[in-house]
């Protein structure tokens, strides 16, 4: 099958976008689907490994994507939420996130101390939540997923996955003591 032949239409369907190939979907959704398996696994050089299976997957797997059961970026994040949840199987434990990601822009110290107090509250808030929590708040903020195209991933109906992510984020909102 021809890259070019990955997301093509079917026929009949004359309102759909122009197919797109599959290096289009990789430049598209590739730093997206990174952010989501690091947030994930919190191991940036074991996201980098998943990530390239994830894709070498899509790849591998073209011919099952059907265009009417939803979006190639929630298929491709399916497989990518697959591949990150068979290394966290394998592993056993959850992993440590090697080192927080430097601001861009140039902060006072004062500036610095409270992001960071910010960054730990938030962080140690995520690590007391279930693993399918967590999940759910990789796919919508590291991920930019729709709530659609999280229902997808996940196998649920949009309500349901809008109203798991909504209690996920009370209760992260709750943790970190924000109102």
């Amino acid at each position: 099958m021809s890259e070019a032949a990955l997301m093509a239409e079917p026929a009949q369907d004359t309102t759909a976008e122009p197919a797109d190939t599959f290096e289009d979907l990789y430049r598209r959704a590739f730093p997206r689907v990174y952010a989501y398996v690091a947030a994930l696994l919190r191991d940036r050089s074991a996201a980098e490994e998943v990530t390239a299976q994830a894709f070498e997957r899509a790849y591998r797997k073209q011919r099952t994507f059907k265009r009417e059961r939803g979006s190639a970026e929630a298929w491709l994040f399916g497989i990518a939420r697959n591949a990150a949840l068979d290394e966290l199987r394998r592993r056993k434990r959850r992993a440590a996130m090697e080192a927080e990601p430097e601001d861009a822009a140039a902060l006072t110290a004062e500036e610095h101390a409270e992001n960071a107090l910010r960054r730990e509250t938030v962080r140690v808030a995520l690590a007391e939540l279930e693993p399918h929590e967590r999940d759910l708040v990789a796919l919508k903020f590291s991920g930019g997923l729709s709530h659609a195209e999280i229902a997808r991933v996940i196998g649920a109906s949009e309500s349901s996955a809008g109203t798991r992510l909504h209690r996920v984020i009370e209760k992260l909102r709750k943790a970190c003591d924000v109102d």
